[in-house]
């Protein structure tokens, strides 16, 4: 089938997996909204991304399916939208299917009136209802049946789903502030100590996804020392470690999958993010540093030759990350059989198979069925020693250059302004405490990239850039990481290279302050000035897979003002934090960038720069709390949303 749809024209790499569906997709765009109201149809929208499992399945499910592209094609207009190129769109129509009392997810499925409210949606549906699910195409024929003859029905759902998304907008404002004290902070921890996993490692039960602020907020206290913080760092280490042991970590490759189905870390959904491995690439060296285990430093140093090896494009910037399915199977690139291993390794096999769990039946399961697949994923049940790692390190090589040979995973190699600026600070964090200068200087060069090349012509960050070309005016991420990642530059580095990492986060700041500045309170907003102006203005103030926005952009506030005696920043960062203070003492593993903030106006921050978190030196020198980020489970790729 030729090219058939308006997203062959896109570099999106997800919309691109799309340009061949017979579904008459149209970009997010006026175009597809003016056709909507000409039409007098319905809007369909579905937002997703290229590594996401069950996005896959509803394509070739549904939108791959003649009959259903035909529903579809003739009684809606319908969008499809790449998250990580607009989160502020996904962030809108997220929070309006969850203000139904659906659970969010992706493939986001969104119905919606021609000038754009909502009045429907939910997550994957199955072509034939099951799961407690309607059938995708049962579903279409009764909305559009609706449209025809209850219009006034939708409307009248559009209406009570926008009153929830502006209640939603302001939630800071209707919890009481709380003082910012050391007891609110001590909060956090005691809640980290409750919901710990003393078995296995990590906050809460299955599934398991890195808590890379929490580990973040651990480390920087155990860093300060004297009585508690020992406990702390016990937690730091132990999720550090069980992750590092188990599946979810790449032993072959380096880097690390996006979360863990189970409790115990071992069985992966296994799309690899540069975001993941951007803020652990940090963590694991903060780790070793403080430790100086080799377990954190091995870890870390797999995770940053990942990033340089697979990971960059020929300028220098990283990718978006990659899939986790290959020929039509989930995890098929990752996993092994024990007879696949005795074919690469001959009589050597047999240490690998005892360490790191290889069984003759496999340990990995499909999703779908249950059943065993007689292949593995590769876990360790403890830590090696010393003499064992030096056995098995050229056997992990050897079978990374058989893996080299298999149909690999797909590659989202758009480059995404902060996501890079997350890769910095973690490069720039790691060069110093595992020896790598490497590591730094690739850490200059993306810094560069993203001070140059991704601007458009008025010198305005751009949030997406591929094929030589970027688009999309950067969003307050996009900004505040690449504020703190110039700030951790300028830790790594010294004299007049220091200062001028410093002046450029300066300026940075500065576009923060004047871009996403909250026009009807404190802080900041997710978009502003040069981004589309959608239903409602997103504030972005819980972590998710990456730190919230706002906070991150008040960390870099703060950590300016230490350096330059801007005091006036400091206070403009501390206005803010007490506007969320009441949503940090509800959800405090969910808010902790926040906390990060707070520790640094209390002056309690350590002097350890890690990626987003810490206090800078100076130059020359889900759906409950518990949880972060997303991941594919029960049919759809999940986010977690303390709060929400």
């Amino acid at each position: 089938m030729s090219l058939s749809n308006r997203l062959a024209a896109e570099s999106s790499p997800y919309l691109l997996q799309h340009s061949r569906n017979p579904v008459d997709w149209y970009p997010w765009g006026e175009e597809a909204f003016r056709t909507a109201r000409e039409r007098g149809v319905p809007v369909f929208l579905s937002v997703g991304y290229s590594s996401c499992h069950w996005c896959h399945v509803m394509e070739r499910e549904s939108f791959e399916d003649e009959a259903t592209a035909g529903i579809l094609n003739n009684h809606f207009v319908s969008i499809k939208v790449d998250r990580e190129e607009r989160p502020d769109v996904d962030d809108v129509y997220m929070s309006a299917v969850q203000a139904m009392g659906n659970r969010g997810g992706w493939p986001l499925s969104a119905f919606l009136l021609p000038d754009g409210r909502p009045f429907f949606g939910g997550t994957y549906f199955p072509p034939d209802g099951r799961g407690g699910r309607p059938g995708f195409g049962s579903l279409l024929l009764r909305i559009a049946g609706i449209w025809r003859e209850r219009h006034s029905d939708l409307e009248e759902a559009a209406v009570k789903l926008m009153d929830a998304l502006g209640a939603g907008a302001g939630a800071a404002a209707g919890v009481a502030r709380r003082p910012l004290t050391r007891e609110l902070l001590d909060g956090l921890s005691s809640a980290l100590h409750g919901s710990f996993d003393t078995r296995h490692g990590g906050f809460g039960g299955a599934p398991k996804f890195p808590p890379h602020q929490a580990l973040d907020w651990l480390l920087v206290q155990a860093g300060r020392g004297g009585p508690g913080t020992a406990a702390l760092a016990g937690l730091a280490d132990g999720t550090l470690e069980a992750m590092a042991l188990g599946g979810i970590h790449d032993h072959v490759g380096g880097g690390f999958h996006r979360y863990s189905t189970d409790e115990r870390w071992l069985l992966p959904h296994f799309e690899k993010m540069l975001t993941d491995n951007a803020l652990l690439l940090g963590l694991y060296a903060r780790a070793h540093a403080r430790s100086g285990r080799a377990l954190f430093g091995r870890t870390a140093r797999g995770i940053g030759d990942y990033l340089l090896s697979e990971m960059r494009g020929p300028e220098g910037a990283f990718f978006a990350g990659t899939d986790a399915d290959s020929e039509g199977e989930e995890g098929r690139y990752f996993v092994w059989s024990a007879l696949q291993l005795r074919d690469a390794l001959g009589a050597d096999a047999p240490l690998v198979e005892a360490a790191y769990g290889v069984r003759a039946e496999g340990n990995f399961c499909d999703e779908a069925t249950g059943k065993a697949t007689a292949r593995n994923v590769l876990h360790l049940g403890k830590e090696p020693p010393p003499g064992e790692v030096a056995r098995l390190e050229p056997l992990l090589r050897k079978l990374k250059e058989v893996r080299s040979g298999r149909v690999p995973p797909s590659l989202d190699d758009k480059r995404i302004a902060g996501w890079n600026a997350l890769a910095i600070s973690g490069l720039a964090a790691a060069a110093g405490p595992l020896g790598e200068p490497r590591y730094l200087e690739a850490a200059r060069i993306a810094a560069r990239f993203l001070l140059t090349t991704a601007r458009d012509g008025s010198g305005r960050l751009l949030r997406s850039w591929k094929d030589g070309r970027g688009t999309i005016a950067g969003f307050l991420e996009d900004e505040a990481f690449l504020a703190n990642a110039l700030l951790d530059l300028a830790a790594a580095t010294g004299g007049d290279e220091a200062r001028g990492w410093l002046a450029e986060a300066r300026r940075s700041v500065e576009t923060i302050r004047t871009r996403f500045r909250n026009p009807d309170g404190p802080g900041f907003l997710s978009s502003g000035e040069g981004n589309e102006t959608l239903l409602v203005r997103g504030r972005g103030l819980f972590d998710t897979a990456i730190p919230s926005a706002p906070a991150a952009a008040c960390l870099a506030l703060v950590r300016v003002a230490r350096l330059t005696g801007e005091t006036a920043l400091a206070d403009e960062a501390r206005e803010a934090v007490e506007e969320v203070s009441g949503l940090m003492e509800r959800a405090p593993h969910g808010t902790e960038t926040w906390y990060l903030v707070a520790d640094l106006l209390l002056g309690e921050g350590t002097g350890e720069a890690g990626p987003q978190g810490g206090a800078p030196r100076a130059p020359g020198g889900g759906d409950r709390p518990g949880f972060d980020g997303e991941g594919c489970e029960g049919g759809v790729c999940a986010p977690r949303r303390p709060g929400r």
